[in-house]
């Protein structure tokens, strides 16, 4: 057992990192994820000694209710390479991957969940495939240990949004990967509330390809994308990234506005020819295929706009309640640098 006066080897290896510069950064969401924290350090630990670089782990507490936080702080006491961020409450998975982004100082940096559904000794797959020159290395999920209607869900979506998007983004690949230090700043740099990271790093361009990873069973505790999740991250990659509802909508106007033409022809026609066209059952017809139509449209307008107000509002992804082992993000170190530098010019 190491004395007070004489540092954890895990301290040591933090101190050498710090003198050498980080040259891989982990980022891992978490939410209550006590039980599987241990676990997921021991075999990230020994992914990174195995790749033999100066590494950190910024482990993202997304308002956990159980000890994820404080088994944070013990990761740390440990083994310097680990540390945590703590946001203010529950932000979501994808602003939590903000965050951890945002704080990241590795040349390269890593994206996982915290379930130990990515494996950890993949990392070293992914590391060795960047360094062809690759500036972002995604995981394909070659199998999905999930029930069928989760991963019928998850390929109809896929393929809705590859057809959709103007943007090509690849078929099931989720956000684990690794990705180089100017596609980082690119993605930090962006303002967009409503993050869709997976998107966001397709959008970015560079050379980009993908790996089949097999995606292992859940370690322990529940799903945290529930189904009302799992619709909400798919309509900020459809909105986020197409236009397509919009056409859609209007698409729909069109046939149904077509139908009632078709419909009153059909009906005066009849008429004419002697028989009897109940009044009652047409119009009621159309007037629910052309009420349909309009809460649709308006249905989807509305999650434009939406958006649209959410961007306007300028409210920030994340709010970081604590910090361990981690300085202030580079945005917010940049938003601070503009403020002294508009009080210069005020005075």
């Amino acid at each position: 057992m190491p004395t007070s006066e004489e540092p954890s080897p895990g301290r040591r290896r933090a101190d050498r990192d710090r003198r050498a510069g980080v040259e891989l950064s982990v980022v891992v969401p978490l939410q209550d994820e006590e039980g599987v924290l241990p676990e997921l350090a021991r075999r990230l630990a020994r992914a990174i000694d195995g790749l033999g670089v100066a590494a950190e782990v910024i482990l993202v507490d997304d308002g956990s209710a159980d000890g994820t936080l404080a088994a944070i702080a013990r990761l740390h006491e440990e083994d310097g390479r680990f540390k945590g961020l703590a946001l203010s409450r529950n932000f979501g998975h994808q602003a939590a991957i903000t965050a951890g982004l945002a704080h990241a100082k590795g040349d390269s940096v890593v994206v996982m969940d915290g379930d130990l559904q990515d494996p950890p000794e993949a990392i070293a797959t992914l590391w060795e495939k960047l360094r062809e020159g690759f500036d972002v290395v995604y995981a394909v999920r070659a199998s999905r240990p999930e029930p069928g209607w989760k991963r019928l869900s998850y390929r109809a979506f896929y393929r809705l949004l590859g057809r959709s998007s103007a943007v090509p983004i690849p078929r099931d690949a989720g956000d684990f990967g690794i990705m180089s230090r100017r596609v980082v700043d690119h993605l930090a740099a962006i303002p967009e509330r409503r993050r869709f990271v997976r998107g966001l790093r397709a959008w970015v361009g560079f050379r980009q390809c993908g790996l089949p990873i097999d995606r292992a069973p859940r370690r322990s505790g529940r799903p945290k994308y529930t189904a009302t999740k799992l619709v909400t991250l798919a309509l900020d990659g459809l909105i986020g990234f197409s236009e397509a509802p919009l056409r859609w909508a209007g698409l729909l106007g069109l046939g149904a506005g077509a139908g009632g033409v078709v419909a009153l022809l059909a009906a005066t026609a009849r008429a004419v020819l002697g028989a009897v066209v109940p009044e009652w059952g047409w119009v009621g017809a159309l007037a629910l295929v052309f009420a349909g139509a309009q809460l649709l449209a308006l249905a989807i307008l509305g999650e434009y706009v939406s958006r649209i107000a959410q961007e306007v509002g300028g409210r920030p992804p994340y709010i970081v309640r604590e910090r361990i082992g981690l300085g202030a993000d580079r945005g917010a170190r940049r938003g601070r640098a503009r403020s002294r530098e508009k009080m210069y010019e005020f005075f």
